[in-house]
């Protein structure tokens, strides 16, 4: 419940009812306004008070004249109040002088040229942010029966008191106002729901949305709206996902802006699935996609690497009649070329170039050239910039930064140093993220000191750490097993100001899990939870590696199916991770049923877990179950396991079960593997099965297969 408390504790309930507290009525008529002059002075007075009053009322008197008079020629505007041209200092007058002005109008010019008085007075800060003056404006309008008005002033003082940090006692107020007799709208309530968002005070903004109901007010699709931005402003994805659904069940719809946000929202923090569903959603309620909306989905969805969802979105577009623009071709540039599918990307980009309608910008150039870096193709990449240079394209600093990364990556550090003096020189001076693409290498190339080194020097030209320069270094103390020194960069972070997000955490806790500390795990996992950061795929999958390890197969289950909850879908490597701690249980039934929704989700299983699965099952002597498993797989990966497997089985003189898989391996491949034929014919000798061998090698003798 909104607190009533601010009208009291201003004095102002009293002075609201009190007819004496300022000039509410005045005897001044329409008439005696339009012909006031400056010889209307009021008579001298003996008393000092009497001569103070006097010259008030007078002052007063003449303003209004003077209002009255540049009001009356704009009266043609009846939509909105004019802008009046006063002759007159601002500092001359004070508050109550202010208010008398504006109830005289009012009460006796009319609700308009009493409000084009206000809007004049606001605009200087010594009346902007007085708020008995929006009160009295307020109540002067509403006892006119001007009630649009009315709520027009009380807007407007929110917002006044909002740019001062004054916000929720404006916020208050406007609930207080009511209990003196103003009605409540759903646009005033709105507008204080939507600078709260704006602020991000959403707990304050729920608030007041519930205060409506309350009061009798009705909230509309923008009450809705605003909460729902709101929350998309703070990547809050579980409350947008939450408010987005109420509003879609009272029938409300989002316009395309919003629904824009929301879209790139959702794919940003890994909702992908559900951003195609609110598009889906949307669409269905009456909202036509435009071409904004198209390319911010296609725009998320390759950020994620879903490209192939993204080409099949381009087609829906094309079909929908929306012709891609450079946007669009540079999110699909971009997601091609982050999945490593460079010539094809190419080829979109020289369709670009050939295009008419339009041309690769910096934006498509640095994703392209970003492709070839990060497959060390940096003559090609090189290319692309000269190209860029000719077509009187400007590289950015983000260009250059991934020239860098490039050249680093591929080992050429004196080239990279080379062009970071070149960005100095061409008006680029390298930035925290060019030198953190420097020394994220240097680490991976175990040149710690020499990161260290550039670091400081980077200090030395007045750049500030980030995050990722910290989560750098915490990286390198992980890989080396170094939790103290990791978790001291973390506190070094914090301490800098800088939040940690959910990278920084993944780290510290896949290095916690690698050493089988679950406890000080789970703290950071709960912690980034409530700070709201969303975990990822691979912070769950480094939870269910560690419980795996640890032996504690229930959680390992328990985070798997955690992972819903935040819009993670678990990859190959998630579900090799749980599966291989099933079969360390010995619990084979429900890692076969995790293995086979595994492919039917379309996802290929790594040689590790298609060996594990099967070698299980043959140790327990059951053939027909591992070959079933087998059968699922692709016939490069089937030869492959099955190799391994044979020997992997003749080592532990599992002979017979090794027989029969040879025996499948040349029926499917007639190029014997050497290596498994000699581990076979060893395992025989070893084990006197002669006959085995013997069967074996008159087969492959005779190309049967």
């Amino acid at each position: 419940m909104l607190s009533l408390r601010i009208l009291r504790n201003h004095g102002l309930h009293h002075k609201l009812l009190s007819p004496t507290s300022t000039h509410i009525s005045h005897p001044y008529t329409l008439r005696t306004l339009s012909s006031y002059t400056d010889s209307d002075e009021p008579s001298s007075s003996a008393s000092t008070t009497s001569d103070s009053q006097s010259e008030s009322h007078s002052l007063v008197t003449q303003i209004c004249s003077m209002v009255y008079k540049s009001y009356s020629p704009q009266t043609h505007f009846k939509s909105s109040p004019p802008i009046l041209n006063l002759d007159l200092n601002p500092d001359s007058l004070t508050h109550e002088h202010a208010i008398s002005v504006v109830a005289s109008l009012a009460g006796e010019a009319g609700s308009m040229v009493a409000l084009s008085f206000f809007y004049w007075a606001v605009g200087f800060t010594k009346f902007r942010y007085f708020m008995r003056l929006y009160i009295f404006c307020a109540m002067s309008i509403f006892g006119n029966g001007n009630l649009e008005r009315t709520h027009e002033v009380v807007q407007c003082m929110v917002r006044s008191f909002a740019e001062i940090g004054r916000f929720k006692e404006a916020a208050d107020m406007v609930f207080d106002m009511q209990n003196q007799g103003l009605v409540l709208s759903t646009r005033t309530l709105n507008c204080v729901v939507g600078i709260a968002c704006e602020m991000g005070l959403m707990e304050y903004a729920e608030n007041v949305f519930d205060e409506m109901s309350v009061r009798g007010v009705c909230p509309d699709g923008l009450s809705f709206k605003c909460m729902v931005v709101g929350y998309c402003r703070k990547g809050a994805v579980m409350e947008v996902d939450r408010w987005l659904s109420r509003m879609i069940e009272r029938g409300f719809v989002l316009d395309n802006a919003s629904f824009t946000l929301i879209v790139s929202v959702f794919c940003e923090k890994g909702f992908v699935s559900r951003a195609s569903w609110c598009f889906d959603k949307m669409s269905k309620m009456g909202v036509k996609p435009n071409l904004v909306n198209f390319t911010s989905l296609i725009h998320g969805l390759c950020k994620r690497g879903s490209v192939k969802q993204a080409f099949e979105m381009l087609e829906e577009m094309v079909r929908r009649g929306w012709k891609p623009n450079v946007y669009t071709h540079t999110a699909l540039i971009d997601g091609l070329c982050k999945k490593g599918w460079t010539e094809r990307a190419f080829r979109l980009f020289l369709k670009l170039v050939r295009s008419d309608n339009y041309k690769p910008n910096v934006h498509t150039y640095t994703a392209m050239i970003s492709g070839y870096c990060k497959e060390e193709k940096m003559s090609r990449a090189e290319m692309l910039l000269s190209r860029m240079k000719e077509q009187e394209l400007v590289p950015n600093a983000y260009t250059y930064t991934t020239l860098v990364y490039g050249h680093c990556k591929a080992g050429n550090f004196e080239k990279a140093y080379q062009l970071m003096d070149v960005m100095s020189e061409e008006g680029f001076a390298p930035n925290i993220c060019t030198y953190n693409a420097v020394m994220d290498c240097l680490c991976k190339k175990e040149r710690v000191q020499e990161a260290y080194k550039l670091i400081k020097k980077g200090f030395r030209r007045g750049l500030q750490a980030d995050r990722v320069t910290y989560t750098i270094f915490i990286s390198e103390h992980c890989k080396q097993a170094d939790i103290k020194g990791a978790q001291a960069f973390f506190n070094k972070m914090v301490k800098a100001g800088l939040e940690p997000d959910m990278h920084s955490y993944t780290t510290l806790i896949a290095a916690f899990c690698r050493q089988k500390k679950m406890k000080e795990s789970e703290k950071l996992f709960e912690v980034a939870v409530r700070l709201g950061l969303i975990p990822t795929k691979e912070t769950y999958t480094s939870m269910i590696c560690g419980y795996c390890r640890d032996g504690n197969i229930v959680l390992a289950v328990k985070f798997f199916h955690r992972m819903s909850d935040h819009g993670c879908s678990p990859d190959s490597f998630t579900y090799g991770a749980l599966i291989s701690g099933l079969c360390k249980e010995e619990k084979l039934d429900e890692a076969r049923k995790l293995y086979d929704t595994m492919m039917d989700k379309g996802l290929s299983p790594c040689e590790v877990t298609r060996l594990t699965l099967t070698h299980k099952y043959c140790q327990k002597d059951d053939y027909a179950t591992a070959m079933v498993i087998l059968d699922r797989l692709e016939k490069k990966y089937w030869i492959r396991t099955v190799n391994t497997l044979v020997r992997k089985l003749c080592c532990e003189k599992k002979v017979g079960i090794a027989a029969l898989f040879f025996h499948k391996l040349v029926d499917k491949d007639q190029n014997v593997d050497r290596v498994t034929l000699q581990a076979f014919t060893t395992a025989c000798y070893e084990s006197n099965k002669y006959a085995l061998l013997s069967d074996l090698a008159e087969r492959i003798s005779k190309g049967i297969g």
